[in-house]
């Protein structure tokens, strides 16, 4: 006797179809999956036994082989529970699914029969229905995730009996497990329908949660007018920025403020990051839309270098998977390993992690805005030196103290600028809201859009190669100031690019089509590491 469903499980944040065979034949009592099953998938042997005798069924007393297909395909996950019981009572012939219903079947069993959740629901759903299913049956604490995919039927149980449709269900509690003992023990087949199933409403991808008003907001810093520029320039562009400066001047409290001056997620991104935190695992239930508000990750500086590109025996997102399409902040950037800073050089330029195991290669995105802080040395004082507090460091100390980031990470950051104390705060009246900075960078970011609507990308941090020599195009004396800036400081042709990106975002903000020599000044004036570098004593 032969039989097969269709369950799914994760590769990287993309669902992938798997094909449930089970197989039935005579022979000594025993059970093999096989199709590279991970530990937890060979243990589904006992709790969908335990599951299907707590039902009333009965496990079959035969030889039963499981196939996962693609048999090359390393599986990992309890997602395969719900489609291998399943599985196993229809090709035993103890019940009967509904006829003409391709149905994707996803959820753990309990050893009661109950369903439990699984991690990483919406990319399944969403590959269910790319796949042409008709319907999915998952746990019902997965409903609200699966219901932002539409076009598809959602059936959400929470008990693997209440396939079976019951009579007397609406007049009270039943006993499952005696109903289904007394149809098995009179052989008779049960009809499973899922007629009697609730559906969970489906909301549709482009309605989304407001942004809360209770955000911080840059009203909040006096002063620091120069800062919140370079700030509203990142934001327009998704440009990388570093921010450098005594303790106290508000470097920390400038970066927290980003994200209420970040442009709203479009449709295709919020359902990418809503990817990512399921597959994570951290998707709120509560939340009953896509994530609108681009996320913000801050991890501490003990973090190591799985922990932050991903990774792990199963290997799962890292904080910079967590951060994509927002912000990564790493505060105190010299206090994290240099090991776990060099790791980020890839995924600046690719915008995407790729973990090798030996059965499987795993592609994370990463397509994130870095923003770090540091102080200038390591008692942080050095160049601001006050009545009572001064630099105790050495000149080879700084330096030291500087070069635990390397050239090549700074490369990568487009806005390095020094924020000083504050000054005559207590004279400032009103401050530069958050809501002024983000009609500004809605401004840039509408022009951006239009301009490369017919191109994968919708940034000026994305331009490269023949796309950035096409639409970042310099007039003479902006050509001839770049030059003579890249002599003067010996930047590196990364560095190039970068201030020509840089640039393209200054001209946007200002709503000008060409790149004028001012334009080029201000993007200059924020490589403050490469400037302060041409000038540095050696140690």
């Amino acid at each position: 006797m032969y039989g097969k469903l269709h369950g799914a499980c994760l590769y990287g944040i993309d669902g992938v179809l798997i094909e449930v065979e089970t197989d039935l034949s005579n022979g000594l009592p025993q059970t093999a999956i096989i199709g590279l099953p991970d530990s937890a998938i060979r243990e589904a042997v006992e709790r969908v036994r335990a599951a299907i005798k707590n039902c009333g069924f009965k496990y079959p007393s035969q030889r039963v082989t499981i196939n996962l297909a693609p048999a090359d395909l390393r599986k990992e996950g309890s997602a395969f529970d719900l489609a291998i019981a399943l599985g196993l009572l229809t090709t035993s012939e103890q019940v009967v699914l509904p006829v003409g219903e391709r149905t994707l079947f996803i959820g753990e069993l309990a050893l009661d029969g109950s369903i439990r959740p699984v991690n990483g629901v919406l990319s399944m759903v969403d590959l269910a229905k790319r796949e042409g299913f008709n319907s999915v049956l998952l746990p019902q604490e997965n409903a609200s995730e699966a219901r932002l995919i539409t076009g598809i039927r959602i059936y959400a149980i929470r008990h693997l009996a209440d396939l079976i449709p019951i009579e007397d269900r609406a007049q009270g509690t039943v006993d499952r497990q005696a109903t289904t003992q007394s149809c098995t023990a009179s052989k008779q087949v049960m009809i499973c329908s899922y007629d009697h199933l609730p559906q969970a409403e489906q909301i549709p991808l482009c309605e989304k949660e407001e942004i809360t008003s209770n955000m911080e907001d840059y009203s909040d810093v006096l002063g620091q007018l120069h800062a919140k520029r370079a700030l509203v320039i990142a934001a327009a562009g998704m440009h990388n920025i570093l921010l450098m400066g005594p303790p106290g001047a508000g470097k920390t409290m400038l970066i927290r403020r980003l994200p209420s001056i970040l442009p709203p997620l479009t449709e295709k991104e919020a359902l990418e990051v809503t990817k990512v935190y399921s597959a994570a695992g951290k998707w709120k239930e509560s939340s009953p839309h896509l994530m609108n508000i681009r996320p913000f990750r801050s991890p501490h500086h003990t973090i190591s270098a799985a922990g932050l590109v991903g990774g792990g025996g199963i290997p799962k997102p890292g904080e910079i998977s967590l951060a994509h399409r927002g912000i990564l902040f790493l505060d105190e950037l010299p206090e994290f390993s240099r090991h776990v800073l060099e790791v980020l050089r890839q995924p600046l330029e690719d915008h995407n992690v790729t973990i090798s195991r030996s059965r499987a290669v795993f592609k994370y995105p990463a397509h994130f805005l870095l923003a770090a802080s540091l102080n200038p040395c390591h008692c942080g004082f050095f160049g601001n030196d006050t009545e009572h507090q001064r630099c105790t460091c050495s000149p080879a100390a700084v330096a030291r103290y500087r070069s635990r980031i390397s050239g090549p990470l700074l490369d990568r950051i487009d806005l390095q600028l020094e924020v000083s104390q504050p000054k005559d705060w207590r004279e400032e009246k009103e401050s530069l809201s958050s809501a002024e900075m983000r009609r500004q960078v809605l401004a840039a970011q509408a022009i951006q859009i239009h301009r490369y609507s017919k191109l994968p990308f919708s940034w000026n941090s994305e331009l490269s190669g023949q796309m950035l020599r096409k639409y970042a195009v310099l007039e003479k004396n902006a050509a001839d100031l770049l030059d003579q800036t890249m002599d003067a400081l010996g930047l590196s042709m990364r560095a190039y690019d970068r201030i020509l990106k840089l640039s393209r975002t200054i001209a946007d903000l200002h709503d000008s089509e060409k790149i004028l020599t001012s334009h080029v000044a201000e993007a200059i004036q924020y490589r403050h590491m490469d400037r302060a570098n041409a000038s540095f004593p050696e140690s």
